[in-house]
């Protein structure tokens, strides 16, 4: 019998802005070998909440286990699977590439069609700010590769439901 697929799913977890509640989250998970693919958490509009954007993977069981684990922590004041809802999802990256005087004209190009921003020139490098869905970054780091990047930070994915229309 063939094992079940593994799937990624988003979880936005809404918890308690205290003093060790990552730490608490993160043990969750490496407690029970399950991996983070990424994690972003902020400060939301409450200064006493935090919202987590979890993005991890794993068959059926194991992501009812990670929803399960994470509603049992104390700190967490909500758990949303949004893998299958309709939400909105971003990442952001920050992406240095070398370039000359010539190449940086043809980078600023890539950097217009894509929506990206330039944030800061030197007589070497350029670096840029690109936002928006995993696929747009892939591509967009994808069309910089033969230019030759130096470095690149990016943050995970964020997300969030959508509205109701009307």
């Amino acid at each position: 019998m063939s094992k079940p697929a593994a799937e990624t799913h988003i979880f936005s977890v809404l918890v308690e802005n205290r003093f060790g509640v990552l730490a608490r989250v993160a043990g969750l998970f490496s407690g029970r070998n399950f991996n983070i693919d990424s994690l972003s958490v902020a400060e939301t509009d409450d200064p006493k909440v935090s919202s987590m954007t979890i993005v991890t993977n794993g068959d059926t069981q194991i992501i009812e286990q990670i929803e399960k684990q994470l509603n049992r922590l104390i700190d967490v004041v909500k758990v949303r699977d949004l893998t299958t809802e309709k939400h909105v999802e971003r990442e952001l990256a920050l992406v240095k590439v070398g370039c000359d005087t010539q190449e940086r004209a043809e980078i600023l190009q890539i950097v217009d069609i894509f929506r990206a921003k330039t944030v800061d020139v030197t007589t070497g490098d350029v670096t840029i700010e690109v936002t928006g869905d995993s696929d747009k970054v892939c591509a967009f780091l994808d069309m910089l590769r033969p230019y030759g990047i130096k470095q690149i930070v990016k943050t995970g994915k964020i997300a969030m439901l959508r509205s109701p229309m009307g």
